[in-house]
């Protein structure tokens, strides 16, 4: 399982306090902690910041990478401010994101042929998120067609399904383990990832319903996910369905995970 560590991101009130202060001890230690509880990822995300967002995310990039190895997901909507970032990342990070949605496409497609970058690419077009899960394979197909087009390597993309909540509608949680499903089926290459946490949206005990929907999705062919890599009850569930999925040869990395004190 790819874990993108969702913790450095300014719409959170306790990181957007930390970059008004430059508190880079808080930064610091919330990056390492995350790569320590196995994140691949360690996503980055300033969009708080409107009219200088650049300049906080270059310096959350320069600071998370002072003391992390692992790649940074550089999150933002704005193409500028992923270009300025990407001229200080060290290595090849991620992109986070891009979508069928023309005028993003083609502003993050040259970022991609540039950098090598991996990319979370959403499942939405210039007519919105899509409905239902034979939607979402639609847009999903377009863009892997499209991205296959331009030269990007489709084993770095990071199809994300959006997932709603099912507060809202109870066939948003069928209808978004389907679409998993079929994208998976495709058998492109490319891995599936997404945010958790619309899953649960407006409705009590939120992190139950999170963790029971990532084991599903895993059952379904998702193989990545942008969540809180702090959350041990959750990474421990990842690690035990890694076992029963047969993801994990001979139980090694849920062994280890053991072994470290780092399972429920």
């Amino acid at each position: 399982m790819i874990i993108i560590g969702e913790l450095i991101n300014s719409t959170r009130k306790a990181i957007k306090k930390a970059i008004d202060e430059q508190d880079v001890a808080y930064i610091q230690d919330l990056a390492m902690k995350q790569e320590q509880a196995g994140a691949s990822f360690i996503d980055v995300n300033a969009g708080a910041y409107v009219h200088d967002e650049a300049k906080h995310l270059i310096w959350l990039v320069e600071k998370v990478q002072e003391v992390v190895e692992k790649p940074l997901a550089l999150d933002s909507p704005d193409p500028k401010a992923l270009e300025a970032a990407l001229k200080v990342h060290k290595g090849v990070p991620m992109i986070n994101s891009i979508s069928l949605e023309r005028e993003r496409y083609s502003q993050v497609v040259p970022l991609l042929k540039d950098s090598g970058a991996s990319v979370v690419a959403l499942c939405m077009s210039d007519e919105g998120m899509p409905e239902t899960a034979d939607d979402r394979l639609q847009v999903a197909k377009k863009l892997l067609a499209e991205l296959d087009k331009d030269g990007i390597d489709l084993t770095k993309v990071f199809l994300d399904p959006l997932i709603k909540p099912v507060s809202v509608n109870g066939e948003y949680g069928p209808q978004a383990l389907e679409a998993i499903e079929m994208i998976h089926n495709l058998k492109s290459g490319a891995h599936i990832t997404s945010g958790l946490s619309n899953i649960s949206f407006g409705l009590p005990h939120r992190a139950l319903l999170n963790q029971a929907f990532i084991v599903m999705a895993m059952s379904r062919g998702m193989d990545s996910a942008i969540i809180d890599p702090l959350d041990k009850k959750k990474m421990s569930l990842v690690k035990a369905a890694e076992v029963i999925l047969n993801l994990d040869p001979y139980a090694m990395n849920y062994l280890k995970a053991s072994r470290a004190d780092m399972l429920i």
